[in-house]
């Protein structure tokens, strides 16, 4: 399977992503030339992360019939100081409302299951920096 997409310039320090007819415009703060008109592109990477995670355990969590009524990712990283500045360790915490009376375990099942087989860009991140999740009910 392959994927192709494109990147266009748009001045200064803006560019526009094309992903399959959605348009997602980066763009770099103010101080660094940028007028600050899209997200950075590094942390796009963790809006990726949360999006592909949830959307397994969303999945796997309506599969297991699971009263799921609404559901938060969060996500916190570190970045190395040094060029290229990179993330260094990365932790997810899966959020879920203590009032939908969920099974613990079965919530546990489906976020260990993005974790560990679904989540591809999970699996991209370990190998570049440290990822751990935890699970919290509020």
């Amino acid at each position: 399977m392959s994927y192709s997409m494109t990147t266009t310039w748009k001045g200064d320090m803006a560019f526009e992503a094309d992903l399959e007819g959605h348009k997602v415009l980066m763009d770099a703060a103010k101080d660094n030339g940028g007028q600050d008109s899209g997200p950075r592109p590094k942390p796009l990477l963790l809006a990726a992360l949360t999006g592909c995670s949830g959307m397994d355990v969303a999945s796997i969590l309506k599969k297991m019939r699971e009263p799921l009524s609404w559901f938060q990712l969060k996500v916190d990283a570190e970045s190395s100081q040094d060029h290229p500045k990179k993330y260094t360790q990365i932790k997810l915490t899966y959020q879920f409302k203590k009032s939908d009376n969920l099974n613990p375990d079965n919530v546990q099942k489906a976020c260990q299951l993005s974790q560990d087989k679904y989540c591809g860009v999970n699996a991209m991140l370990k190998e570049a920096a440290k990822v751990e999740w935890e699970i919290e009910y509020i």
